[in-house]
């Protein structure tokens, strides 16, 4: 029996501890982002204090965790990152470029190694010679050219734990007691002890005997002040709970961030709220493989307690400021699972359906003798729609997320081209629903390697022309209506008119001279138009350009392209904000029902049979303010009989995608209201000119129609 509970708890164990591997990777995955963006914003010359304690963090809450879970290959590295980053923020080394490389380096293959443990197939990054590099920084020496020999992690790491810095300070070591409690989980404080032997040159500690099971109490020699001891222990317990006495001093009173105490015993308040919290750091990689508490609460990363406003700014007021901010933004937010809001967005879908379908049978009623419920449906439809715009701003994601990959693929790729650039962002707080960031990441990808590849000149072309000899590439977002409107503009070359036109002719593309430069642009967007290696070399642009437009015109978004030779390149892509619910208008064609986006209706009019003009093969055209527009006749394109001859004058409705105008022939207009978008691709199959489908209030389904796709055959 005894056999079988251990069997069962051992079970219960690994399941729980899967669940905490998930938060322990997306945690280190934020933190290395977090670390490379301080990185990359670096101010080499005059380094703020903040930052650098901020970045050492970042490595110290991945290597906590690492350790605790047995992935000891990121321990390892993350530990030699620690020495370095520790030597900066104490002003023992400057940081240099080479310092930023190497860590930069590390964190690429901390990636690598967390995919590893996730189950991803990736190739061991080789983590040898970046340990030697470290540690060589470290020491304050300058990198070698010669190759490194190959070498184990563990071996690499030798080095630099037998290399030791010297004292941080010149003064004499101090004797100091340090008393930590009372605490609901005593083994919160054991990562104290692994401090010490991870940080070189910290001194040495010893655990001594304490009779109340809830307090620890450590014997310490070290050259630290009390307030870098305080900045480091707060990584694992509260500030209040920990009381400092320095034995080299006699009669000194204790050190404290609470109001003082006596050595033994918590007087006072005490303000564990989070003590015991999932969030806070447990022990040691040890303590973890015989408990799986500590491990737990190693998950995710430390969140410090409030703190007393003067006892935090006695012990240490530039130290504590960004965790206390940090603290109240990890309290604020709550980790959820994108299923879980898709699900929470379709059921806000139906219940509009729902909504709906009772608005119209209302309209059916008396309204005197039933008012009260007339205006219980109003009230049902306004928090109805308060209702949906609150759960869809839950997947609304800030752009900065795409933005701030860009910095370093930036940065990697002008170092390698030999070239000197500069990206600003604007609108990094402008908001994207989060399936149309996920899709649209790549294409902006590939427009930033573009203007950094073949718009930006190098330096020395550059000083010949009169410009500064680092390039600008801007990134912008901003909403415009109901879209979002993302730039990406260069001070580079720019297009060149003449050449993208003979290249267009030696392609057997119709290219006359009277061509308008917008039109001379987009000729980049056409497919093969920009494969050849000359081209590039030519126009500057274009390499997969026609992928890019394809993607963002399946998202239902549009690319415009505005160049001035010798100055630069702008494209324009703009989008829907969401693609879950839209303002539609509705259309009645015979007994059919359609959806139009009412982001792509301009107008509408009534129009008599003799004003429309039939053209070569067939095609229709009608003047709309002395210009001829190509006709659409929905009931040809759908196939939608009649059953009955509808003697009224048809209604236009004219529409524009892709810079281009039509006119769309329907019968009536219904209205116009908002839509949930059911995807029929996924529920049916691909239908032409259609992107999706919707349920009316009546129960019945209306077909979206895909205005781009409707132009498109115009054209043909």
């Amino acid at each position: 029996m005894g056999e079988m509970m251990n069997e069962g708890q051992n079970l219960g164990d690994n399941i729980d501890l899967s669940q905490f591997y998930q938060i322990f990777f997306e945690e280190a995955g934020e933190n290395l982002d977090q670390m490379e963006q301080m990185l990359l914003q670096l101010d080499l010359e005059q380094a703020d204090d903040e930052e650098l304690n901020a970045i050492f963090r970042c490595a110290h809450s991945i290597k906590g965790g690492a350790a605790t879970f047995g992935f000891a290959d990121v321990a390892e590295l993350t530990h030699q990152m620690e020495s370095l980053l520790d030597k900066l923020r104490r002003h023992e080394l400057q940081p240099t470029s080479d310092m930023v490389d190497v860590l930069l380096e590390s964190s690429d293959a901390l990636r690598l190694l967390l995919a590893r443990h996730q189950g991803k197939s990736v190739e061991p990054p080789a983590t040898a010679a970046l340990v030697t590099r470290i540690s060589t920084l470290a020491e304050g020496g300058p990198l070698s050219t010669q190759a490194v020999a190959p070498t184990t992690l563990a071996q690499a790491a030798a080095p630099a734990a037998a290399s030791a810095p010297a004292p941080r300070t010149q003064k004499a070591g101090r004797s100091l007691e340090i008393h930590i409690g009372p605490m609901d989980n005593p083994a919160q404080a054991d990562g104290i002890a692994e401090l010490f032997r991870d940080i070189p040159g910290l001194g040495e500690l010893q655990v001594l005997p304490c009779d109340q099971s809830d307090k620890r109490i450590f014997g310490v020699q070290t050259t630290s002040s009390d307030t870098d001891l305080m900045d480091l222990f707060t990584f694992h317990v509260s500030k209040e709970i920990i009381h400092i006495v320095d034995l080299s001093v006699a009669e000194a009173p204790p050190v404290v961030a609470a109001p003082p105490a006596k050595p033994r015993a918590v007087e006072g308040q005490d303000f564990g709220f989070f003590d015991d919290a999932p969030g806070m750091p447990g022990a040691a990689a040890e303590t973890a493989a015989a408990e799986t508490a500590p491990a737990v609460e190693v998950a995710q990363p430390p969140v410090p307690a409030p703190v007393p406003v003067a006892a935090a700014a006695a012990a240490a007021p530039r130290a504590e400021q960004r965790p206390a901010n940090q603290a109240q933004l990890e309290s604020s937010t709550l980790r959820v699972s994108v299923s879980k809001v898709d699900q929470l967005i379709n059921l806000v879908g139906e219940l509009v359906i729902t909504q709906a379908m009772l608005a119209q049978k209302s309209r059916e009623l008396d309204s005197a003798a039933n008012q009260p419920l007339l205006s219980g449906l109003a009230d049902l439809d306004r928090n109805t729609r308060d209702l949906q715009e609150a759960v869809m701003s839950i997947r609304m994601i800030p752009m900065s997320v795409v933005f701030n990959r860009f910095p370093r693929m930036l940065r990697d790729l002008a170092s390698k081209l030999g070239k000197k650039v500069e990206l600003i962002t604007h609108g990094e707080a402008t908001e994207l629903d989060k399936g149309l960031i996920e899709k649209i990441t790549d294409p902006l990808t590939h427009l930033i390697r573009n203007s950094c590849d073949h718009g930006i000149e190098m330096p020395d072309e550059r000083r010949a022309k009169g410009k500064t000899e680092h390039g600008t590439i801007t990134l912008s977002a901003t909403h415009q209506g109901g879209s979002i409107l993302i730039e990406v503009r260069d001070d580079g070359k720019g297009l060149s008119r003449e050449k993208l036109l003979s290249k267009a002719r030696e392609k057997g593309i119709d290219a006359p001279d009277s061509m308008s430069d917008s039109e001379v642009w987009n000729l980049i967007f056409a497919p093969g138009f920009s494969t050849a290696a000359e081209v590039t070399d030519v126009s500057g642009r274009g390499v997969g350009m026609d992928v890019v437009k394809r993607n963002i015109t399946s998202l239902g978004g549009t690319v415009e392209i505005d160049s001035a030779e010798g100055y630069g390149m702008r494209v324009s892509v703009r989008l829907p904000l969401t693609l879950a619910i839209m303002d539609g208008m509705t259309v009645r064609v015979s007994d059919e029902v359609y959806i139009l986006p009412l982001s792509s209706v301009i107008e509408s009019f009534q129009i008599k049979p003799g004003d429309i003009n039939t053209v070569a093969q067939g095609a229709q055209l009608v003047k709309v303010r002395e210009e001829f527009m190509p006709v659409i006749e929905l009931e040809r394109v759908f196939d939608v009989p009649r059953f009955e001859y509808n003697p009224s004058s048809p209604i236009m409705v004219v529409v524009e995608a892709e810079g281009a105008r039509v006119a769309l022939m329907v019968d009536e207009l219904l209205g116009q209201q908002q839509v949930v978008i059911k995807n029929l691709e996924s529920n049916y199959r691909k239908v032409p000119n259609i992107s999706g489908a919707t349920i009316l209030g009546d129960g019945k389904v209306a077909l979206i129609l895909d205005t781009s796709g409707l132009i498109r055959r115009s054209r043909h």
